[in-house]
């Protein structure tokens, strides 16, 4: 009896522990998401300027399938094959609410609060999450888009980044992001997932692989296998083997 009494005891004190910590979390999404709110207008006007980047219809369908599928259905999240963490609408959100904007007063103290958070525990922070819901529902897709291409991160040339991929085709590739050739501009998406480790100069043979799992996603010879499959295991397609010879 006294067990069980014990047991109930301690499933009771779980269940309260577990109320409370839902009930604070939700309130700093509530709170998150108010201020993002509040601060879009500023963070809008007061981000630095970014060149305007044309993409192609062919490159926008390269770039959204890798990096984000379902990016004109979503809502600012998303569980698409591929997918992993984060969206191209929670990029943006980052980039413009965390680091682009120069916020003043107690929305300044916030941001700091908030970028502080997200640089200690970016993989499991949440509240970019709410940032993106509420980026997506001020700012149009084709904005969110115009804005990921200008300012995604690409590495470093001469320890300085590099910003955007017209800048990053100008640096890795020696021309207009509009000469790029298809195979040129997957290398320049293939980027994308982690700059500093598939880097053109600093590890080409790692870029090399994911460029060619990437051709063979786009060309529909593969897929990936699940949400975190961002490394499309199953793209790395080799040539088959000469048939032996008679």
């Amino acid at each position: 009896m006294r067990q069980a009494a014990n047991r109930q005891g301690g499933l009771r004190t779980v269940a309260r522990a577990s109320a409370i910590l839902i009930a604070v979390l939700l309130a700093y999404l509530l709170i998150v998401a108010a201020w993002a709110w509040a601060s879009y207008g500023d963070a809008v006007r007061t981000a630095p300027p970014a060149p305007t980047v044309e993409l192609s219809s062919r490159q926008t369908a390269i770039l959204l399938q890798v990096e984000d599928p379902t990016f004109y259905q979503h809502a600012g999240l998303s569980v698409a094959p591929g997918q992993g963490m984060a969206t191209m609408t929670g990029a943006v959100a980052r980039d413009l609410f965390l680091f682009g904007a120069r916020l003043d007063g107690i929305r300044g103290g916030l941001q700091g609060f908030y970028r502080a958070v997200f640089t200690c525990c970016k993989r499991i922070d949440v509240g970019r999450d709410a940032m993106a819901l509420v980026l997506n529902a001020r700012m149009p897709k084709r904005d969110q888009l115009a804005w990921f291409t200008a300012n995604v991160y690409m590495g470093a040339n001469g320890g300085q980044p590099v910003r955007g991929l017209a800048q990053a085709a100008r640096v890795y590739l020696g021309k207009p992001l509009a000469l790029a050739t298809e195979p040129e501009f997957i290398r320049l998406v293939a980027m994308i997932k982690a700059p500093d480790l598939y880097h053109p100069s600093n590890n080409p043979a790692a870029l090399d692989a994911r460029a060619r799992r990437i051709e063979a996603l786009v060309e529909g010879r593969c897929a990936p296998q699940g949400w975190l499959d961002t490394t499309y295991a199953s793209c790395d397609v080799r040539a088959a083997p000469a048939p032996a010879s008679d």
